[in-house]
């Protein structure tokens, strides 16, 4: 239960409060749902993701960052899991649409920037960034992927690609009445691609799912604790927390040196 209403989450906060904050910075969570091995929630990465950006927030607020979590996004791109139950697909062209008219509102409204917090490898807006771009130049969309905001090999023995130590411990920590006993988890083992040039990482494909994992998890999550995801998201979200308080200050007509 919250016990008061954090007026930097949407979701949460009041037209009063609204309508006499000038937000300058505004957050969007984006997830996915999907299956995570046997042992996580298919809603993994919007726990992950909506943690993130609002405890994030928070320590930016606290420094008089006006910063706005919106609403989390809970599906992502899973065109390689279609067979997979209830792994739910939006494809790139619906998320272009989706961010447009988020982006439409934002500029109409004045708020120059929108930091899209993304916790789905499959998700990758950087060309729906460029296309925004034109039709709303005076908007600066940035995205992150919160797991790659602090060096996972300095808590994790293998942080996994999908559902392995780094999740798990992570969301033990988030969301701990979710996680099943890690008895309960596979292995994570999976299939790499054959070819040379997709192996090595310098060309690049979709993989399909099932093919890889029988799991649905790549990457074991044996080792993962509680303690491993506090400490790691301590780190992440102070780093989130420090960029989202300098965008909050910066001016984006001039963002260069």
């Amino acid at each position: 239960m919250i016990n008061s209403i954090r007026p930097y989450v949407l979701a949460e906060t009041n037209w009063k409060a609204v309508k006499e904050t000038n937000f300058t910075v505004a957050v969007l969570p984006w997830g996915a749902t999907e299956a995570h091995n046997y042992h996580l929630p298919y809603a993994t990465d919007n726990f992950q993701a909506e943690y993130v950006a609002i405890e994030a927030a928070k320590k930016a607020w606290d420094k008089k960052a006006k910063v706005v979590v919106l609403p989390t996004i809970p599906f992502g791109v899973n065109t390689g899991q279609m067979d997979i139950s209830l792994c739910i697909n939006m494809s790139p062209s619906t998320q272009y649409a989706v961010l447009r008219d988020i982006v439409q509102v934002l500029d109409g409204q004045n708020i120059r920037k929108l930091v899209i917090v993304n916790s789905h490898g499959g998700n990758n807006f950087k060309q729906i960034i460029r296309e925004l771009s034109l039709v709303f130049p005076k908007v600066f969309v940035c995205t992150l992927n919160w797991w790659q905001t602090a060096k996972a090999g300095d808590f994790f023995n293998e942080p996994g690609d999908h559902a392995g130590e780094l999740e798990t411990s992570a969301m033990q920590y988030i969301a701990p009445n979710l996680v099943l006993p890690l008895e309960e988890a596979s292995d994570g083992a999976a299939k790499t691609f054959k070819i040379k040039g997709l192996k090595e990482g310098w060309v690049s494909s979709q993989r399909q799912w099932t093919q890889v994992t029988e799991d649905t998890g790549v990457g074991n999550p044996k080792l993962a604790t509680k303690e491993k995801g506090k400490a790691f998201l301590e780190v992440v979200t102070q780093n989130v927390a420090d960029f989202f308080e300098e965008l909050h200050h910066a001016d984006v007509d001039d963002m260069y040196e």
